[in-house]
């Protein structure tokens, strides 16, 4: 990949082209440090701005796991869609959900075919639709990391008040944490240091990724959002890799506290539990989901569903999700570009994998941003 110049859009293009020089000047000759970014925010900001090319050939920017749409399994899919099929009852969910496919269709196909799915903007408004009609049962779709669980949680609590006994929420929330130690434990991903997702850190505060350096005694930098700071943020890492002084490092406090938002958290830890979730391409990973607290159950989805069937319908569908290589894009062992099916096969009109559906999905913003910039369909 041939470096290229920052694009246009930095508040501060001298200081980023000062920035990237202090970069590239730390990483010596014939070695490229292999940093991951866990946001999607963060993959759309590196795309759109050009920070990848710019760097070329001493760091290396890899897409991880951190879009929760992307790392829905197709089976939740699959049940979110069967709780559209019941009768009397509508899911409600967040749009970026709606054309994530599962193992034979999504939630826009099942729309089309006659369910009643509503984009909503909050899981309060769906407690609002279960409040105005308390004969049809709301199903909340949960989907997201530690940012979004605490409003879910905060809808239950106002069934709850409300005495409603129909509406209910599908969790299938995520905790960061257990998903970067799995990276770090696989033997098949080589990683130099982690950029850590900003609006994750908001609730958890710099001290949820100290386990990095503790445990793993792996250098990691909390990030904001603004092209500069994601530079800051490279220039960190790349710093502590020269010193070799691992650290987490809290480059967003603006932002970020370091004990994060201690009221979330509490809000997280009074209706979930964590117990072991499936991860789309990372497989199952211990302690890594959130599902609602056994006071609870009775707000829990699943209860309203038999186990769904797995069929041998829709044969050929089944083969392209084969194809797909979302998982190992998720893991970082390949760049979206290397996908077979990238661009020909899988467009955001008619994706194949979450990652070309999401607004923060890595194959979205390479589609966009770095389409021809090197790689096996460039």
């Amino acid at each position: 990949m041939v470096k290229q110049p920052i694009a246009d859009g930095f508040r501060d293009r001298k200081l980023a082209e000062r920035l990237v020089a202090k970069i590239r000047e730390l990483v010596p000759a014939g070695r490229t440090l292999r940093l991951m970014e866990v946001c999607g925010t963060h993959t759309m900001a590196i795309s759109r701005t050009g920070i990848r090319s710019a760097l070329a050939g001493k760091v290396d920017l890899i897409s991880g796991p951190g879009c929760p749409v992307c790392v829905t399994a197709a089976e939740d899919i699959d049940r979110m869609i069967a709780c559209a099929d019941l009768p009397n009852t509508t899911v409600t969910t967040f749009g970026d959900m709606m054309r994530v496919p599962g193992s034979r269709r999504s939630l826009e196909e099942a729309r089309a075919a006659g369910a009643k799915v509503q984009v909503v903007s909050s899981p309060a408004t769906a407690v609002e639709l279960a409040k105005t009609d308390r004969q049809r049962n709301v199903v909340f779709l949960g989907v997201g990391f530690e940012t979004t669980a605490p409003t879910v949680a905060m809808s239950v609590a106002a069934a709850e008040e409300a005495g409603l006994d129909n509406f209910c929420i599908y969790s299938a929330h995520k905790r960061i944490e257990p998903a970067m130690g799995a990276l770090l434990q696989d033997p098949g991903v080589t990683l130099d240091g982690f950029i850590c997702p900003g609006h994750v850190a908001v609730v958890l505060g710099r001290q949820g990724f100290e386990f990095l350096a503790k445990r793993f005694h792996f250098p990691a930098v909390v990030a904001g959002f603004e092209p500069v700071d994601i530079l800051a943020a490279i220039l960190e890492l790349v710093t502590m890799w020269h010193t070799g002084q691992p650290a987490v490092v809290n480059a967003y406090g603006r932002v970020v506290r370091e004990e994060g938002n201690r009221d979330a958290r509490e809000m997280i830890e009074r209706f979930f539990v964590a117990d072991d979730s499936e991860w789309r391409g990372l497989g199952f990973i211990a302690d890594s989901g959130l599902f609602l607290r056994q006071e609870y159950e009775r707000f829990d989805a699943r209860r309203l569903l038999d186990s769904v069937p797995v069929t041998a319908e829709d044969r050929e569908r089944k083969k392209l999700l084969a194809a797909c290589r979302c998982g190992d894009v998720l893991k970082g062992k390949i760049k979206p570009l290397d996908c077979p099916l990238f661009a020909s096969r899988c467009q955001p009109e008619d994706p194949v994998g979450p990652c070309m559906v999401s607004s923060e999905g890595a194959c979205a913003a390479y589609f966009r941003f770095e389409r021809g910039q090197g790689g096996r369909n460039g």
